[in-house]
């Protein structure tokens, strides 16, 4: 493993060229650029969609552009139940980056105990290379690290698929 930094990771996701897998399992990340739109989440009891466009203008860009090239951006959320107001917000916003082409699915956590699953969330690029994120307890990134050992990026490739096996697609899960 080696240390790398977000911008290394965000060069990554810009330049992989078939497919980046992401798999989170926190039940709360605490993002300081989420900060805003959480507690507006939590007043209104819904995601304003148009008042976050502007801040959410390069996930869902790159998104797209990224399915205009032919490249697949999958990403799979383990959650506990009954679901955190975090992961509540989290659901709530997930259908801009849907509709720009990712594509999202969700796993009970009571559904993933006979599965194989590496410590900490990951992306995964082209099979190649995978990127951890190292959390606090209370949800902010420490560390982030990448690995193109072969058994890891094995592990991260296994665990994904079997999430992804189990998991409901975004429009089909409801939280609980």
């Amino acid at each position: 493993m080696r240390p790398i930094t977000s911008r290394e990771r965000d060069e990554l996701l810009a330049a992989f060229e078939r497919e980046a897998l992401h798999l989170e399992m926190r039940d709360h990340y605490a993002m300081p650029d989420e900060a805003e739109r959480l507690t507006r989440f939590l007043e209104l009891g819904y995601r304003d969609h148009e008042a976050e466009a502007g801040e959410r203008r390069f996930w869902t860009r790159l998104i797209a552009d990224a399915k205009a090239a032919g490249k697949s951006v999958r990403r799979a959320r383990v959650v506990s139940e009954p679901v955190t107001d975090y992961v509540r917000y989290l659901w709530a916003g997930t259908d801009p980056i849907v509709e720009a082409g990712e594509e999202v699915r969700w796993l009970p956590r009571s559904r993933a105990s006979a599965l194989a699953l590496p410590g900490n969330d990951f992306w995964l690029f082209d099979d190649r290379v995978a990127v951890f994120a190292v959390f606090s307890g209370v949800g902010a990134v420490v560390a982030r690290e990448a690995s193109e050992d072969p058994g890891v990026v094995a592990l991260c490739r296994s665990a994904f698929d079997a999430v992804w096996a189990l998991a409901t697609p975004h429009g089909e899960y409801v939280p609980k």
